[in-house]
């Protein structure tokens, strides 16, 4: 006698109850919160002292007893006889930095991703991996020693080529390259790994059907590789984009001297000097904030691109 079988029908769970996910939840809430007074209080907070760039700040007032001068400020600013020496250096430096820190690491995760040999590439990975964890502090004594004249490495070295000494961090035709390099130098290492672990995220039947069709190493790379990579590289260039006024204060102000200020002087350099050292406060304030609106319309628009032509989405 065959038994007669019954199924029961499934019921969908139900869903958790309000209060018992948010006490669940209650310990991410918590872990949030360090982090989003350290964003209120250094962030936010601080941007209240926006108003000074339409004051005419004194001190000894405090922020709301100030005397308000409008938009004098900015008129003073853009009267300024080198303000767009600073604005060129710093558009032309930014802008070979965010070339050069797109073009390099991609070359080398690409040329380091043909490496067979795990234990060279580890080692790779993490020699150039370590500048990127060194402070401009320490950077800028190295830089100065090894480029120096009189003494340098680097100029001893062209010294056996029979070439004059070259003084990189004094001369206005140089500077600007140099400032390029020496950041790539220190920052490349992390994009290489950001974009070596793109690269290993691409399903391997891709490069076996590539291989099957006839496809080559370069071909490989240039139909496969790349395209898989496409996501990660629009990201980096979508941040880098909001840069393009920040040319790298830590780096140059540890670098630059009054005889390349024609070359190397850029905004933040000029905001330092004349808030901190001239106690020039309003204006210094209305350069930092028409810095950060431009920054962000670029950054704003640059993801509107990324999004229409790229299909990329952050959100």
């Amino acid at each position: 006698m065959i038994p007669e079988i019954t199924a029961k029908k499934r019921q969908a769970p139900s869903p958790p109850r309000f209060g018992y996910r948010r006490k669940r939840e209650l310990p991410l809430h918590l872990m949030v919160l360090p982090g989003l007074a350290f964003v209120l209080i250094f962030a936010y907070l601080p941007m209240v002292g926006v108003a000074i760039a339409f004051q005419n700040f004194i001190p000894l007032k405090g922020l709301f007893g100030q005397d308000w001068i409008g938009l004098k400020n900015f008129e003073y600013v853009f009267s300024m006889p080198n303000i767009w020496i600073v604005v060129r250096n710093t558009l032309f430096i930014a802008s070979m930095k965010i070339v050069a820190g797109l073009v390099v690491p991609i070359s080398f995760a690409l040329l380091l991703n043909e490496v067979r040999l795990v234990l060279f590439k580890r080692v790779a990975q993490t020699i150039i991996y370590f500048p990127y964890f060194l402070s401009w502090i320490i950077l800028g004594g190295i830089m100065i020693d090894i480029l120096s004249p009189s003494g340098g490495i680097v100029n001893a070295f062209l010294g056996v080529l029979g070439i004059d000494p070259i003084y990189f961090l004094g001369e206005n035709a140089w500077f600007p390259y140099t400032m390029v390099i020496s950041d790539v130098w220190k920052t490349f290492g992390f994009s290489t790994v950001v974009y070596l672990a793109a690269i290993t995220s691409i399903d391997p039947s891709l490069y076996e059907a590539a291989a099957v069709d006839g496809a080559g190493r370069w071909k490989q790379t240039w139909h496969v590789t790349l395209p898989g990579m496409h996501m990660i590289i629009v990201l980096l260039m979508v941040l880098s984009l909001g840069t393009v006024l920040d040319a790298g204060f830590d780096q140059i102000f540890n670098l630059y001297s009054p005889q390349v200020y024609e070359s190397g002087d850029i905004i933040d350099t000029m905001v330092y000097r004349m808030g901190l050292m001239q106690a020039q406060y309003g204006p210094s304030t209305a350069v930092g904030l028409l810095k950060s609106v431009v920054s962000f319309i670029l950054i704003s628009t640059s993801y509107l691109i990324a999004y229409r032509f790229f299909s990329y989405r952050l959100f």
